[in-house]
Order: structure tokens, then sequence, then C-alpha cells
């Protein structure tokens, strides 16, 4: 049973400036919900409610999010919107979160190495806190499915198109069902014509306590930073891995467009918001063709 989750959250959010000058990119909200909250919400679907988020320099207002606001509480009582103030307490109650500085920005592997005295020796789940995956079932539990039949690390990888695995971690290995893949093989970015495949990690992880000693043991990467996916090559030396396609869209709003077009996404599914949004974007495509 996985009973912890770590989300990494300490990024500059530098392809955001200057929007993320003064917040984390993590706050930036999909209409009117902050991204890191969906990842949080991922986490409690999958029946995990002890999360720790790895923060950094200027992401306090991560922690204020998920803390209470009496005197905001107080407002919204006057204002008798009971359903804002719901949504409210559900917010401040959604699972126990903690949290721990990364005081210097040395890569996702040495952020979730801070994860070490919180996790123990207990598998844990890793989600990235940049990433919204919307799907049926959580893709966390999707997860956690497969851990528990195997027992082995698992990692959520997606298909994406053979020119683009340039900008992505590949992995590689035999084929076990048309979902699940034994992995001998994982490599960042390469070239198309030496992807073992054209499956891309996606930001969910299942990790063992046994990933801490391999991160210890990782020299510095690209960006002279601790790459989890080199400490996943060495683990993978010693441990069985396991990769699972996903079932469900990852959108990674790590950049501007990607950004726009799930705000796009999810709006068209809100009630209040789908056919007069519908009908303003035919309208600007038939202004534009004319």
């Amino acid at each position: 049973m996985i009973k912890k989750a770590v989300i990494p959250a300490a990024g500059l959010g530098t392809r955001f400036l200057p929007a993320t000058k003064a917040q984390p990119k993590e706050m930036l909200p999909i209409i009117d919900t902050p991204v890191i909250q969906y990842v949080v919400q991922e986490c409690v679907d999958s029946g995990i409610e002890d999360i720790l988020i790895i923060s950094g320099k200027g992401k306090r207002s991560i922690e204020d999010h998920f803390d209470r606001n009496i005197e905001l509480e107080s407002k919204i009582q006057e204002k008798e919107d009971e359903e804002i103030y719901m949504h409210m307490k559900h917010i401040e109650n959604m699972a126990n979160i903690h949290f721990i500085r990364q005081k210097e920005l040395n890569g996702l592997g040495d952020a979730i190495y801070h994860a070490r005295f919180h996790c123990g020796s207990e598998p844990f789940a890793v989600l990235l806190g940049d990433t919204i995956i919307d799907s049926v079932i959580p893709v966390t539990q999707q997860l956690i499915d497969t851990f528990e039949q195997y027992k082995q690390t698992v990692i959520a990888v997606e298909t994406v198109p053979k020119d683009k695995v340039s900008r992505y971690g590949i992995v590689g290995g035999d084929k076990i069902s048309d979902k699940l893949m034994q992995l001998n093989e994982l490599i960042e970015k390469p070239e198309a014509s030496k992807a073992p495949s054209n499956l891309a990690i996606a930001g969910r992880y299942i990790l063992t306590p046994e990933i801490f000693q391999a991160l210890e043991n990782t020299p510095r990467g690209k960006g002279n930073e601790i790459q989890l996916t080199d400490a996943l090559k060495l683990l993978l030396k010693r441990e069985n891995m396991i990769a699972q396609t996903i079932e469900g869209k990852r959108h990674d709003i790590g950049n501007k467009l990607d950004f726009l077009k799930t705000t796009i996404e999810f709006a068209l599914k809100r009630k209040e918001f789908s056919s007069p949004l519908r009908k303003f974007l035919e309208d600007i495509l038939k202004n534009g063709k004319k």
C-alpha cells in the first residue's frame, strides 16, 4: 500500500517570466484552480493523504494556499456564499501536507533526495508539480495498482511522435502487455535515431526507497544537477523496473502554449463556460478567415 507522495515544486519557472517573478509556476491558475491543487487532488483520489511538497525560495504561497485563512472564510460567510465556503474548507482539509525547502536548485533528483527522512523505508509516489494528467482513473492509482502486483518501481510513460523523442526521457525494454514494459534502458533526450522507443517519461512514478541510495551515488549530470533519470539508470542495474503507458491526457504546464491549450480545454468542460467560450472561439476563427 502506497501511503506517501512527494511533489517536487522548487523550480524557478523561468519560461513564465515575468508572471513567475513573484509567484510559483505551480500556483498559476487553470481558470480558478492552481496547477498544484490538481496534483494534490490526484494524490487524494488515489488514496494518498500524506503528501510532502518540496518547495524553494519564493514558494510560500503554495503553503498558504493549503492553509486556513480565517479572515477570508469570515468574509465569505458574511456574503452567505455556501458553495465557495465549502470549496475553501475542502482545500484546507484535502490532505496532511508537509513542506520542506530545497535550498539550492540542484535538480529533480536532489529534490526527491530531500524526501528520504519523510518516506523512510516505504515505497512512495512522485508527482511533478507542474504536470496535470486528466484521466478517469487517476494515473497515480494506475501506477499503484501495478506496483501492488509486481512490487517494482513503476514509471509512467506516454507515446510521443518519433520526431519529438529528443525532448523527453525515453525508456526501452521488453513488452509485458499492451500497457506494461519491463525496462532495460532509460535515455535522457536521445536523438530520434538512437531512441529505443517513443515512450516518454510522463511525470509520475512509484519509487522504492532504494532510490535514495542511488541518488547518493549519482554524479551531477545535465545542467550540473542531480538528475532523477540518471539515478534510475543506476538503480536499474540492481532491481527491476516497469514502465506503464498511462490512460489519460498529460498537460505539461511548463510552457506557455500548453498552458493556454490546457486552460481552454478545461474551460470547455465547465458548464458555465462551455457554450459561450465555444461560440467565442468559433467567432474568432470565422472572422480570422475573412
